[in-house]
């Protein structure tokens, strides 16, 4: 009896429906923004408008015939293979930068000769090992110096890799994540503030050893008094000028889904790391809240089915969760302040709505993830409730 209860406990399990509609709701409405970000660009290139909307949909279908295979397996086999998938994570970063094996595309060594870009899947390798260590040494990490300081070293390889790129923007990304696994594990204030402080001084350190971010801050200071002035908005500032232009443009409601003119070749890269202004261009102010918010109920939700696992003693699978969700919620923040000018212009993609198929792949592959952790806390609490029933 208390077989056929638990049996008809699995058979009632569902994939997380909430998670899975605001993941596509975010798909569908990047694939629309992204096409009409970039029809133009797309047509005077390709001879084709469509050519980038027609990429995108088989990388689409890609990401989820991926999906489709990480979503069988297993999170033991992510929890045995910790340091394996760190060691792969190392690999990357370090044969990216191998001349002949990388490819060098404005001034950085970011992709494969076969168009991977090796930070996408690293991150998430190196949030997986995070994962397995704050879980297995969760008192170490809680009560000892030690336990505090060795995730930080692990940490420090695969940032000084991907500022070897230059990818900065992914090595904030992936040090925000990390950051708050640590603090939702347990990690002391003070050693929490102490490292933040560390972090703070080197990465002022690393702006000001180089011409190039020291020019970027520059700029980006310039532009809090007066993006539009003329003695950088033709040069560095011209990025952010334009993207400006764009909020300005669409005022509260947009101009109209198709009718953006900074896509006609005055904000570049406009269908990649500044869709968003396009999109405050063409559906105004209310189009952007309205995506935050879908980005916030998304990440809300990534961290209810980490809170839920972790209540449930699922330390692993609980740490990663969180760790995505920090990831999700760090690049969407950066992307938007990049946008708005609130911080240096950065190219980082915005989670399923910039064109690229590396970005697409992984955020997808993530969600899967989750709805695999979600699943196998449904497997671990329904047939206790179906022998209950018996």
């Amino acid at each position: 009896m208390n077989t056929l209860a638990a049996s008809g406990s699995y058979r009632s399990q569902t994939w997380d429906s909430w998670l899975i509609v605001l993941t596509a709701l975010l798909l569908v409405f990047g694939l629309l923004m992204m096409t009409s970000a970039s029809v133009e660009i797309a047509s005077r290139q390709f001879g084709d408008a469509f050519y980038h909307f027609k990429r995108q949909l088989l990388f689409l279908v890609a990401s989820l015939g991926v999906a489709a295979g990480v979503l069988r397996i297993p999170m033991r086999y992510w929890y045995k293979g910790s340091v394996a998938w760190l060691v792969l994570a190392l690999l990357m970063l370090g044969l990216v930068l191998v001349p002949g094996i990388g490819r060098e595309v404005n001034g950085s060594t970011r992709w494969f000769r076969f168009g991977l870009q090796a930070s996408e899947p690293a991150k998430l390798l190196i949030l997986i090992f995070m994962a397995w260590f704050l879980s297995k040494n969760r008192e170490l990490v809680r009560h000892s110096i030690r336990g505090f300081i060795l995730p930080l070293v692990f940490l420090a390889i695969p940032v000084l890799l991907l500022l070897m790129e230059p990818d900065f923007g992914a090595a904030v990304v992936l040090t925000i994540a990390v950051l708050g696994m640590m603090f939702l594990s347990g990690v002391k204030i003070w050693q929490f503030i102490l490292a933040g402080a560390g972090l703070a001084g080197g990465g002022w350190l690393l702006i000001v050893s180089s011409e190039y971010r020291m020019r970027r801050l520059s700029t980006f200071l310039q532009s809090l008094k007066d993006p539009f002035h003329e003695d950088f908005v033709y040069d560095s500032g011209y990025q952010l000028a334009q993207a400006l232009i764009a909020f300005g443009r669409g005022e509260w409601f947009g101009v109209g889904l198709g009718n953006s003119i900074q896509k006609m070749y005055f904000l570049p890269e406009a269908h990649t790391d500044f869709v968003l202004s396009i999109i405050a261009e063409e559906l105004g102010a209310i189009g952007v809240v309205l995506l935050l918010l879908l980005f916030f109920a998304f990440v809300v939700r990534v961290i209810l089915i980490a809170r839920s696992n972790e209540l449930n003693g699922r330390l692993f699978a609980a740490y990663l969760a969180y760790g995505i969700a920090f990831l999700f919620m760090g690049q969407v923040l950066i992307n938007v302040a990049v946008n708005t000018g609130l911080l240096p212009t950065k190219g980082l993609t915005l989670p399923f709505l910039s064109y690229g198929r590396s970005s697409l792949i992984m955020s997808i592959v993530m969600v899967a993830i989750l709805l695999r952790i979600d699943r196998e806390h449904q497997q671990m609490n329904l047939p206790r409730s179906g022998a209950r029933m018996s």
